[in-house]
């Protein structure tokens, strides 16, 4: 679709003028030919812009279930207070003295994070999750090699999120999978049959992605420290448990938490993210360095940390996500702890709803997600789980997180957050239903799905494998 008016003559702006000064660019950076842009004015641009912005899906257009990534609302003064000049005019290499607010404030959040998750100190430095799961795993490695035990095995449940196993990859582990059980929580008895004198630590998701609590997790943690072992947890679904538990009280050692998912920042599009990760009392001499300070008179970046890991980002993280976090964290105060009861409250009313149409694999009490199965729909009618996230995009609905975790055939995660009201909520029943029922009396529909969208039905191999973002003129 053509969406500018272009007329000869229009233009926002000429970079042609004869009497711009272009002396300060390198001439053989210079272009020699004209480049081509369309002849249209400021305004003609702009809406061409908006219809294309228009084309995007986010979280203010429609309902937003994208399992394990907890995508909940926003609130619009978190980005008003993260543009404040005294925020967005700071440079990184200001002394001290010169930002003691925005030193506060990472100390405040530092404080915070550390009463939220019971631990003993707090590194604001990760960039996102896998980012602070990889920080995380080097500290722990950085541990063991102080103590001068190198520990080469790093435990992964079966349904953990990929990254786990990546990030301790990343830092020269070996990884042995744990086994699940029939109720989806890791099997005790396999996790025992594991253990032994090599292994560094396990890396935990509580609850897990299948939305499980790990009823077993203090037994768990009770094994793993008598073999001298480490506990690491995922904190992607930490939006579950504010203020009714912490990963403290559960027996682990790290913790890392994506302020962008818990903590209502933006999360989408590649970023921005924010992974700080949380420590026990004996790991906060291997933290990144600097961690921020407090001597009773100024904040100040300490540097002073025994056995730190180094830098793992350019100087002390996302500093807008740590605005928008620290003012979500004010705003909400105790309310933190019903906002994880309602998170959890919506994920059970929806595995209720649905569980008859759909097949649920672990038909167990859930916590802020579940895991539906589209298995009965591809077997009877062969409607795959890709075939029902396509019919929900003609819906005005994100599709769920599908084919994860891979424990499950045809993984439907769903995750309503606390952000949405009962009559988001039926609608959804209502449209998951109605694609239940086409599935049976409709299938050839679901099976060419989407058909009101921008663009159709995608070969998503080819685009992975062979990205081509070029188009010709007559294909417009």
């Amino acid at each position: 679709m053509k969406t500018i008016f272009e007329k000869k003559g229009l233009s926002g702006i000429n970079l042609t003028d004869e009497k711009i000064d272009l002396s300060f660019i390198r001439s053989d950076l210079q272009r020699k030919s004209p480049i081509g842009l369309p002849n249209v004015g400021e305004l003609e641009a702009m809406r061409h812009y908006k219809a294309l912005s228009d084309m995007n899906f986010c979280i203010e257009k429609g309902f937003y279930p994208l399992g394990s990534c907890t995508m909940k609302y926003n609130p619009k003064v978190n980005e008003l207070l993260a543009s404040l000049d005294g925020f967005t005019n700071l440079h990184p290499m200001f002394d001290d003295d010169d930002c003691q607010g925005a030193l506060e404030l990472m100390y405040k959040l530092q404080e915070a994070l550390k009463e939220i998750t019971g631990m003993a100190a707090v590194s604001l430095q990760p960039a996102a999750g896998a980012h602070g799961e990889l920080t995380g795993m080097m500290v722990i490695k950085k541990y063991f090699e102080t103590k001068g035990d190198n520990r080469k095995k790093v435990l992964i449940p079966d349904s953990a999120h990929g990254t786990n196993p990546a990030s301790a990859h990343l830092c020269g582990f070996d990884i042995v999978p744990v086994k699940s059980d029939e109720k989806g929580q890791i099997c005790i008895e396999d996790l025992k049959s594991l253990l032994d004198s090599d292994v560094a630590a396990i890396m935990m998701t509580n609850p897990n992605t299948l939305g499980i609590f790990e009823e077993k997790v203090l037994e768990i943690s009770e094994l793993m420290h008598e073999n001298g072992s480490l506990l690491y947890y995922d904190g992607a679904n930490f939006n579950a448990i504010m203020g009714i538990t912490n990963p403290k009280l559960m027996g682990f050692d790290v913790v890392h938490l994506n302020l962008h998912k818990t903590f209502s920042t933006p999360h989408g599009g590649g970023g921005p993210g924010a992974g700080p990760i949380a420590v026990t009392e004996n790991l906060k001499e291997f933290l990144p360095s600097p961690v921020i300070d407090f001597d009773g008179k100024k904040y100040f970046r300490n540097y002073d940390i025994k056995h730190s890991i180094g830098n793992v980002k350019g100087f002390y993280g996302n500093f807008s996500v740590l605005v928008k976090a620290y003012a979500y964290i004010l705003m909400m105060g105790k309310n933190l702890k019903e906002a994880s009861e309602n998170a959890v409250l919506n994920a059970n009313y929806l595995k209720e709803k649905l569980k008859k149409a759909y097949l649920l694999p672990f038909d167990e009490p859930c916590m802020h997600e579940f895991v539906l199965s589209g298995e009965k729909q591809k077997h009877e009618n062969g409607v795959s789980t890709l075939n029902i996230a396509k019919a929900l995009m003609d819906e005005n609905t994100h599709p769920p997180t599908v084919y994860f975790p891979l424990i499950v055939h045809e993984a439907i995660m769903i995750e309503p957050t606390e952000s949405e009201t009962k009559e988001v909520l039926d609608n959804f029943v209502d449209v998951m239903l109605k694609i239940a029922d086409e599935a049976k009396t409709n299938p050839e529909k679901l099976l060419n799905a989407p058909h009101n969208t921008p663009v159709k039905r995608l070969d998503e191999t080819l685009a992975a494998r062979q990205p081509n973002l070029s188009y010709k003129d007559e294909e417009r």
